[in-house]
């Protein structure tokens, strides 16, 4: 495991950036430049837009280093277009290349793992409409990343989060009942049922797992029987391989448990969701677990290009091969139509979206509370799901 420490003192960088180091600080060579930080498409994606987190861990990694930076605000909605050779850059970096070159391998990776995870959930988030959301993927990565599975998850719009420390560092109580393990060790659901409800303290809501051994209906229909009232909801995590059409399980399930009484006891579904699986369960289902995708999201690949070197005295375009060169600021109007220009060459309006974060080392930004956050990336992606956001250049 990589210790804080080490990462901060860019152990975890790549030796290609060590040997550019050398070569820079060997031959006294102290370039100032500009270097950009963008992507480039959100394929596999359909639509153009995603959600940037890691922004805040990004400043803590730059902290001390003598370097400006300016960046779009933690969790906010960020747009790339494969079809324009133009990009949308997130963050912009300036001062002396050998001062920061070795961090650009882990504030790349920052901002991709952070980002991809926020990316899925947030789309998560939109399929999902007023429906609870609940993230259960943490057993599907390294126990280190548990917590930032869940922070993403849910400044991106999740409901809850099953992982205990994961809740605990973001203040929430983890959500969760039991796993089908219980049940095959007791070896009888309605005992297991019953004996987490003798056990487990009332603040945790009953909810019951109702596809470890009879057919979903089946359970569900015992669950109430058997808790009756008490009985929060039920849960199917139905395998794919007994899954059939998913969407008349819970139709059969809905219309059993309605016709006995059951009719507050919600449905929450679990297991390998899609978000087309959402668009179609929705109006039956009162809630959705999703794992591991959103545990293992899509990758978003971050790049870091410079654009501008200061040669005696005066800076220079010097964009790369497939790059373009410039410093470049990003306006956002109403509706998310984004305008790519020179810095300096401003359109007539819009809100400029990259904001000095940090001078000289000094982080210049004051850090939202986790709920903050959230309040705001929910308002952004129920506004971008509803209008065409596009990106062009001035």
């Amino acid at each position: 495991m990589a210790r804080e420490d080490e990462i901060k003192a860019a152990k975890t960088t790549d030796v290609y950036f060590l040997n550019t180091k050398e070569v820079l600080t060997k031959n006294h060579i102290d370039s100032q430049v500009v270097m950009e930080v963008y992507v480039r498409d959100l394929l596999p994606y359909q639509g153009i837009w995603g959600v940037l987190t890691g922004v805040y861990e990004t400043l803590k990694l730059l902290e001390g280093r003598p370097i400006d930076v300016w960046s779009f605000d933690e969790s906010s909605i960020f747009l790339a277009d494969a079809k324009s050779a133009m990009y949308e850059p997130v963050m912009r970096i300036v001062g002396r290349y050998s001062d920061f070159v070795e961090y650009e391998n882990p504030l790349l990776g920052l901002l991709s793992s952070s980002s991809s995870v926020a990316t899925r959930a947030g789309r998560f988030r939109a399929a999902a409409g007023s429906k609870m959301l609940f993230s259960f993927g943490t057993r599907r990565v390294h126990p280190a990343l548990a917590p930032l599975i869940e922070r993403n998850c849910y400044v991106a719009g999740f409901d809850g989060v099953s992982n205990v420390l994961g809740g605990k560092l973001l203040g929430l109580e983890p959500m969760g009942t039991m796993p089908h393990a219980l049940i095959q060790v007791i070896g009888d659901q309605v005992e297991a049922w019953v004996l987490f409800d003798k056990t487990i303290s009332k603040k945790v809501k009953r909810t019951a797992l109702v596809d470890t051994f009879w057919d979903e209906k089946s359970e569900s229909v015992k669950a109430f029987e058997t808790l009756g009232k008490d009985l929060w909801a039920v849960r199917l995590d139905t395998p794919s391989s007994r899954r059939g059409d998913f969407r008349k399980i819970v139709e059969e399930v809905r219309w059993e448990l309605d016709i006995r009484g059951g009719d507050d006891v919600k449905i929450v579904v679990s297991g390998r969701l899609s978000e087309e699986d959402m668009n179609q369960m929705g109006p039956l289902v009162d809630g959705f677990g999703v794992g591991t995708a959103v545990a293992y999201p899509p990758c978003i690949d971050f790049s870091a290009k410079i654009v501008e070197v200061k040669e005696d005295g005066k800076w220079q375009f010097r964009g790369k091969r497939g790059g373009l060169g410039g410093r470049k600021m990003v306006y956002r109007s109403k509706g998310y139509r984004d305008i790519v220009a020179l810095e300096g060459k401003s359109p007539a309006d819009g809100e400029r979206m990259l904001k000095q974060v940090m001078k000289d080392g000094k982080i210049s930004l004051e850090f939202e509370e986790v709920k903050e956050i959230r309040s705001r990336t929910i308002k952004e992606i129920s506004e971008v799901v509803r209008v065409e956001p596009s990106l062009s250049w001035s």
